[in-house]
């Protein structure tokens, strides 16, 4: 058997779905891949478009003019 035959008869890889937790094979065969479903990966485009997830930053203070162009000179 050559290193060629091998690596095609290669055990699936199954990793965590990023959204249940579940088991998603991690494979071409997988159109949702890392997501084990349609539904898990909609569910994560969802989060992302409502913006639940987010880089944590400072908030500037009150008093600061930042960013309202009416309050900058």
């Amino acid at each position: 058997m050559t290193d060629t035959e091998k690596n095609t008869h290669a055990p699936p890889r199954y990793v965590p779905c990023p959204t249940c937790g579940g088991p998603s094979l991690f494979s071409p065969d997988n159109r949702f891949r890392p997501f084990c479903s349609e539904r898990c990966k909609q569910i994560d485009l969802g989060a992302w478009a409502s913006e639940e997830f987010r880089v944590p930053s400072e908030s500037p203070a009150q008093d600061n003019p930042y960013g309202d162009p009416k309050l900058e000179d």
